[in-house]
């Protein structure tokens, strides 16, 4: 799978928390705090995946 679509991906669902929160009224620093968080779990399985496939393609 491509690095794109895991950012497009992880976008659409922070985006989808992120008014989820809001409608819930949650305090707009939380629904920040929680957008910076998801947002980093995102580039580290991003670059997780990214890494295992680059590490498969040069052992074969």
């Amino acid at each position: 799978m491509s690095s794109a679509l895991y950012a497009v991906g992880y976008l659409l669902l922070v985006v989808v928390v992120s008014y989820l929160a809001y409608l819930t009224h949650i305090p707009e620093p939380y629904i920040f705090a929680i957008d910076v968080i998801m947002l980093g779990i995102g580039v580290v399985t991003g670059m997780e995946n990214a890494r295992q496939r680059d590490s498969n393609y040069w052992k074969s």
